[in-house]
C-alpha cells in the first residue's frame, strides 16, 4: 500500500481525472519535438523506463524516434495502467516508484512531471531508484527552482514542489554528469509544454 498522501492522491478521482485529459495530437506532437532534441544529445538506446507514464503519451512520441527500443513503464494509477495496456510493447509495472522493485536496467530512465509531485521526504528513495534503473542515461523533465518551493496545484496543497532535481542528484552521485539541459516554453509557436525544464545525465564513471 502506499504510504504518503501524494500516491494516495495520484492513485484515486484526481489521477483517473488527469488521464482522462492527458492526450491529444498536438501533445504527441510536441512530446515528440522535445524528445527528438533531447535524444539527439545521446549515444544508441535501446530500453527505456519511464516512471509516471500515465497513459504513455512520452512513450508514444519517443516511439516514433526509436521504433525498435524496448519500452516500460511503472505507473500507480488503475486507470492509467488500463490505457498503458493497450500497447503491447509497453512492460506495464503496476505499482508506486517508492516501492518497485527493480528487476533490470535501462539504457535511459525517464520522468516527465513526476518528481514533482512525489514528497520531499521521499525525494532521497526516488533518487535512488532513478540511479539504480539506469545503466547509463537519466533524464528529468519538471518544473525547475533552484530552492525547494511548494505551489497550490488545481486548488489543492502538498502535492506539487519544484526545485532544482538535476542539481540534487549531480550532487548526490559523483559519477553523473550533465550532457545538456533545455526549457520548452508554453507559448512555443509551434511544440508548446508547461514551462518544464529537461535535464540529461549520464552515468560516466572515473570522471
Amino acid at each position: 500500500m502506499p504510504d504518503t498522501e501524494q500516491e494516495i492522491f495520484w492513485m484515486g478521482d484526481f489521477g483517473d481525472k488527469y488521464t482522462e485529459r492527458n492526450q491529444g495530437e498536438q501533445m504527441l506532437a510536441s512530446n515528440t519535438a522535445l524528445f527528438a532534441s533531447i535524444l539527439a544529445k545521446t549515444g544508441k538506446v535501446e530500453s527505456i523506463l519511464e516512471y509516471g507514464p500515465n497513459r504513455g503519451m512520452n512513450l508514444l512520441a519517443i516511439r516514433n524516434l526509436l521504433p525498435v527500443c524496448e519500452f516500460s513503464g511503472v505507473e500507480i494509477n488503475q486507470t492509467a495502467v488500463g490505457e498503458l495496456k493497450h500497447f503491447s510493447w509497453i512492460k506495464v509495472y503496476h505499482e508506486s516508484m517508492l516501492d518497485f522493485k527493480l528487476d533490470y536496467q535501462r539504457d535511459l530512465v525517464l520522468s516527465k512531471g513526476l518528481l514533482i509531485h512525489i514528497n520531499p521526504n521521499e525525494l532521497e528513495r526516488a533518487y535512488s531508484v532513478l540511479y539504480e534503473s539506469s545503466r547509463r542515461y537519466i533524464c528529468l523533465v519538471e518544473y525547475y527552482n533552484p530552492s525547494p518551493v511548494e505551489l497550490k496545484y488545481r486548488g489543492f496543497e502538498g502535492k506539487l514542489f519544484k526545485r532544482d532535481f538535476a542539481g540534487e542528484m549531480l550532487d548526490k552521485y559523483k559519477d553523473l554528469y550533465l550532457c545538456d539541459y533545455g526549457f520548452v516554453y508554453h507559448r512555443d509557436n509551434v511544440f508548446p509544454q508547461d514551462d518544464l525544464n529537461w535535464f540529461l545525465l549520464e552515468k560516466r564513471k572515473g570522471q
